[in-house]
């Protein structure tokens, strides 16, 4: 990551970046690699140029198509509740979006499988993450409520929209004592929640904060 543009100046500097990490770990943030991987992940490059000096606010920005970047804070709160419990060799993301969430966790899980609906998107993200040299995702343009049946089941599940419902096929693709991690519910009652499945069918749920994400749609935009 040699490139001059990956280090920021300003309102993208090292310095700003450890403000940020700060109100992460203010914000209850502890899991000691994921406030590393923010603080060295280029932030910036995965927003438009005219938003790069916002990208270090604790705040969601969009990338167009109606979509936004996560905020911080929620990138943050998603990839610890998911690593709690120990390590991940294979991770479903749904919603690629831009790519900041797939390469936050890039470094912290074995492979990354992660679905985008929005071709442009998700050929977007790809560009990213091949620029910052991670080679250990597969991206493919989906339908997320399907979920990637032929790779499953996956130890992690991360899902970057809010259904109204759990799909099927993403619990089913769930690996016995595999974590799922999805935002929940219609738009201003959404919940963050983590579901663990366990032998024998039995579910695990435990609702993690109230949050605010896009819908999860199916089919392909």
């Amino acid at each position: 990551m040699s490139d001059p543009r990956f280090a920021g100046i300003g309102m993208t500097s090292a310095r700003t970046r450890d403000r940020l990490v700060q109100r992460l770990r203010e914000q209850g943030i502890v899991n000691l690699a994921v406030l590393d991987r923010i603080r060295n992940l280029p932030r910036h490059i995965f927003v438009d140029e005219a938003l790069a000096s916002r990208a270090y606010e604790d705040t969601a920005l969009p990338i167009g198509f109606g979509q936004t970047i996560s905020q911080p804070y929620i990138v943050a709160r998603m990839s610890e509740a998911l690593l709690e419990g120990g390590p991940l060799a294979k991770v479903l993301e749904i919603g690629t979006g831009c790519g900041y969430q797939t390469a936050v966790l890039a470094p912290l899980v074995a492979r990354i499988f992660t679905i985008e609906r929005i071709e442009a998107l998700q050929k977007r993200a790809r560009a990213r993450c091949t620029e910052l040299q991670i080679r250990n995702v597969r991206f493919r343009h989906g339908d997320g409520t399907l979920g990637w049946r032929t790779q499953g089941p996956f130890d992690g599940i991360l899902v970057a929209a809010a259904p109204l419902k759990i799909p099927d096929a993403l619990i089913a693709q769930l690996a016995i004592g595999g974590r799922l991690i999805v935002p929940v519910g219609p738009e201003g009652e959404q919940q963050l929640v983590r579901i663990t499945r366990r032998e024998q069918g039995i579910i695990d749920r435990r609702v993690l904060g109230s949050v605010s994400f896009v819908p999860l749609l199916g089919g392909l935009g």
